[in-house]
């Protein structure tokens, strides 16, 4: 609560300041700026705090946007602010801010203002100079379903070009299809509420000979699930996979992501066949890993 609002409510300033004095019940997270109690703040209350210091035309970037948007991430030690390039602020501790001619329009989340997730992605991106996290910034949004690849160049492209060469290097290699399905995927499995399988496998037999792949593979049980098979029979590797006993679930991507509950009740009812039945002989085997925004 800034110190206007506590005015209007009618607390003095000078009382206000006895409030946050020591042993006091309040305590002032910016000039002007006051926590109603004396624990420390949540990350929400520093961002409501952070946007009533330096009012409603600042926008909240980087990965308390992407949090704001769904993305599971780790926040980072500093709140990251886009400030238009007319104002000239003074940040505190724990904030930093970026003047920017290009203010994008903010995506509103509980009451706070939050940078759209391309522009979110971007901006922690040009900042980061190791390019495999600079891989795993840009896989978040994808993974996620927030935007595709071509939103992030698009964005890249009208932002500031210094610095932005490794950036772009890494967008141009990034596959998006395998990257967007996994994340699809694994909001499916929250929703069947499975325990988490094995990704991306080789199925072979006892001999070590290649039976098919699974996208996803409880190996305790011998459930296999392939989720990005085209219309139609898409070969007959799943054949060869059922003929050793495998239970095995196959759909669409597009199914994951229109009917994604539909997708989820067939797997926990194949989760439950499988476990009511012999474990087939077969062993899996890793394949290469298709992304990291897990």
């Amino acid at each position: 609560m800034n110190l206007e609002q506590l005015r209007r409510a009618g607390v003095s300033d000078r009382r206000t300041r006895r409030l946050c004095g020591p042993g006091g019940p309040w305590r002032r997270l910016h000039p002007g700026v006051v926590l109603l109690r004396n624990s420390a703040p949540t990350r929400q209350q520093r961002l409501h705090a952070v946007v009533a210091r330096y009012g409603p035309s600042v926008v909240i970037t980087g990965t308390d946007a992407l949090r704001a948007h769904g993305v599971k991430c780790p926040a980072d030690d500093e709140i990251r602010l886009l400030v238009p390039h007319y104002c000239r602020i003074t940040t505190c501790e724990g904030v930093s801010a970026a003047r920017t001619a290009r203010m994008p329009a903010p995506v509103t989340v509980d009451e706070l203002p939050f940078a759209p997730p391309a522009r979110a992605t971007l901006d922690l991106a040009r900042a980061e100079p190791d390019p495999a996290r600079i891989r795993h910034l840009l896989t978040l949004p994808l993974y996620w379903g927030l935007c595709d690849r071509q939103e992030l160049l698009t964005e890249l492209e009208e932002g500031p070009q210094r610095g932005t060469a490794t950036v772009r290097k890494v967008l141009h290699e990034l596959d998006e299809g395998p990257i967007q399905a996994h994340g699809l995927a694994t909001r499916v499995l929250d929703m069947a509420r499975l325990p988490p399988p094995n990704w991306d496998v080789t199925i072979c037999d006892r001999r070590g000979r290649r039976i098919g792949e699974a996208d996803a593979w409880w190996d305790e049980i011998g459930l296999a699930w392939q989720y990005r098979c085209t219309p139609g029979t898409g070969g007959f590797s799943h054949l060869a996979l059922a003929a050793t006993g495998i239970v095995l679930v196959r759909c669409t991507v597009p199914q994951l992501r229109q009917v994604p509950q539909e997708v989820a009740q067939e797997l926990a009812h194949a989760f439950g066949d499988a476990s009511r039945t012999p474990r087939p002989r077969v062993r899996a085997i890793p394949m290469t890993p298709i992304g990291d925004a897990a």
